[in-house]
């Protein structure tokens, strides 16, 4: 059964009008539409224009930018969970012949392969894709500005190989493959790679007078999966869900969660934590938000969520410059987990008790460092320090009996529960590190064994 969402509180909703009324007058953008998500579905829509009873609302398209690359990215972790390729893979195994084939897909996902920011030849956003109508006219000469995998360097012409890889490995149109598996499935009938009506008209808002000029409205060939999409904020906001929680018909809730962690540093001097697989990672005070922004000529866009509040927001706005989309969603997701904190669902316990895990679970120790294993009620098992000291991780059951760490320090090692010859629970081995039931047991095989004297105070011979 599906809860009705919980509705804003009225003072909630007239904070959020106040808050994207002021960055449309103060942004001067013809017109700006939002929506915020909780609990997985939309709760709030607002619109503002410069046309007098003419806002829009969330059924009009406008163009997303560089939101479209969260959109690629989704494409190429479907190929990897069907085992159809590994991030680790070197594009020239699934792609050859683009001259850029050393890097690797994981590389280029978080913008740590070393390419170039933009294309060659005049500003890709507004000139015709027929200017480019190979990948060597993407990439040019000299494509790398970096060496592979050593920082992260933005890069548009990264993500139309990965478009481009998709098409490969698919055998049809990166368009073709997104809306098939994953506009239909989830629903977004109104994001497209051209614009389909109602749409919105591009602006460039004059900076020193209250005048506008409409941008050009391109077809931009093979860079579309780096930034051409058209979507409403009603699409945006299911999606922004997606990105909170997955859907199997298109990415599970592991890989949408993989896809918000960061794999690449940020530039230095930048305020936010990362970039992720196909995902920014920023902090804004003390709360932890993942989207990706968006611009082009005539558009800016914005999405973000906070996996902590579960609460999303969708910016789009007909400008080229001058409103600040991704600070807009990142306020409007702010006021309402600040104005109404995220209630919990009730605890439940579990559906059954295991006896062999609840032997797992309670305190343990590394050396003489105190640990606490859990048992959640979707049977994972969480570690962490006794007293905030040390490392924690979130680990998930294998077949095998065995646990691999999700997160943290010990994302990807695997915890062994080893027991005595007579079935009794000796230990645990966590990737080589000895966990045992009392600081340094010495019934258990601690490296280096442990002092037979056993413990001693100050008059037993220090």
């Amino acid at each position: 059964m599906t809860s009705v969402p919980e509705e804003l509180l009225p003072t909630t909703r007239r904070a959020l009008l106040h808050r994207i009324a002021v960055a449309q007058a103060e942004g001067r953008a013809p017109s700006l539409v939002a929506a915020v998500v909780r609990g997985g579905a939309t709760v709030w829509e607002g619109a503002r224009s410069c046309v007098e009873d003419h806002a829009p609302d969330g059924g009009v398209q406008y163009r997303i930018g560089s939101i479209s690359k969260t959109f690629t990215a989704v494409l190429v972790l479907r190929l990897r969970d069907e085992g159809l390729l590994d991030l680790s893979d070197p594009l020239e195994k699934h792609l050859p012949g683009t001259g850029a084939g050393e890097v690797t897909i994981g590389q280029l996902l978080c913008h740590a392969g070393g390419l170039a920011a933009e294309t060659p030849g005049p500003w890709w956003e507004r000139s015709p894709g027929s200017l480019r109508p190979e990948l060597a006219d993407v990439l040019g000469g000299d494509p790398f500005k970096h060496a592979p995998g050593r920082r992260h360097h933005y890069s548009n012409p990264g993500y139309t190989l990965l478009g481009a890889l998709v098409a490969a490995v698919r055998g049809r149109t990166w368009e073709e493959v997104l809306r098939a598996e994953v506009l239909e499935p989830l629903g977004l009938s109104r994001t497209s790679a051209l614009p389909e009506a109602p749409h919105a008209g591009g602006w460039a808002v004059h900076p020193w007078a209250d005048v506008m000029l409409p941008e050009p409205l391109e077809d931009l060939g093979l860079m579309a999966p780096a930034g051409a999409l058209w979507s409403t904020t009603e699409d945006l906001a299911r999606f922004a869900a997606f990105l909170l929680r997955g859907d199997d018909r298109v990415l599970g809730a592991e890989t949408v969660r993989e896809m918000r962690v960061a794999l690449s540093p940020p530039e230095p001097g930048l305020a936010d934590l990362g970039y992720g697989l196909g995902l920014q990672i920023q902090r804004s005070g003390d709360r932890t938000l993942v989207g990706h922004g968006g611009s082009l000529p005539g558009f800016v866009a914005g999405l973000w969520l906070s996996e902590a509040d579960d609460v999303a927001a969708v910016v789009l706005a007909n400008c080229t410059s001058g409103l600040p989309a991704s600070t807009l969603a990142t306020d409007l997701v702010r006021i309402v987990a600040e104005a109404e904190p995220r209630i919990p669902e009730p605890w439940r316990p579990a559906p059954e008790a295991d006896q062999a895990l609840l032997e797992l679970t309670g305190p343990w120790y590394w050396g003489t460092a105190p640990f606490l294993l859990r048992l959640t009620r979707d049977g994972s098992l969480e570690l962490a320090p006794l007293g905030g000291q040390g490392r924690a991780s979130r680990l998930r059951a294998g077949q095998d009996g065995t646990w691999t760490g999700v997160n943290g320090y010990y994302a990807g090692e695997t915890l062994r529960a080893v027991r005595r010859p007579d079935g009794t629970l000796s230990h645990l081995d966590l990737g080589s590190f000895c966990f045992t039931r009392t600081p340094y047991d010495e019934t258990a095989p601690v490296p280096g064994g442990v002092d037979p004297r056993g413990w001693r105070g100050s008059q037993q011979g220090l």
